[in-house]
């Protein structure tokens, strides 16, 4: 079958979330409700999501990053930016997945933070990879 199963109601964009729409939404619920609670001590921090890390030649095989973390410097804020293929391909399933980001989220605003991650969101401990 070629072309879509559903025609969309507007020209050029699909008519169901893709995978990376339903990802990106993911991100951002844990996001909101982070920055809900952590803004004040945050400041300014950018959140985006990448397909894949970029790894150079010298790689050397250790495991897949699942995201990056790049501290602020002068003006430029903070940088969190997670990887969204090597996430799903850790996943099971779509609640596996919402854990995994959520877990891995609480991770580096913990480290923006100098916390805990169990001190940033309690939950941490059951969203947390094995």
């Amino acid at each position: 079958m070629r072309g879509p199963a559903i025609v969309p109601r507007v020209p050029g964009r699909p008519e169901t979330p893709t995978r990376a729409d339903r990802f990106d939404a993911m991100v951002l619920a844990s996001v909101t409700g982070l920055e809900e609670r952590w803004r004040e001590r945050l400041g300014l921090v950018e959140y985006a999501v990448e397909d894949a890390p970029q790894v150079g030649a010298d790689w050397g095989g250790s495991p897949v990053p699942l995201s990056a973390l790049v501290h602020a410097v002068g003006t430029t804020p903070a940088r969190v930016v997670l990887f969204r293929r090597p996430l799903e391909l850790r996943a099971e399933d779509r609640e596996d997945l919402r854990a995994l980001v959520h877990a891995v989220l609480v991770e580096q605003v913990a480290a923006l933070l100098d916390l805990p991650p169990e001190d940033v969101d309690p939950r941490y401990a059951d969203d947390r990879p094995d």
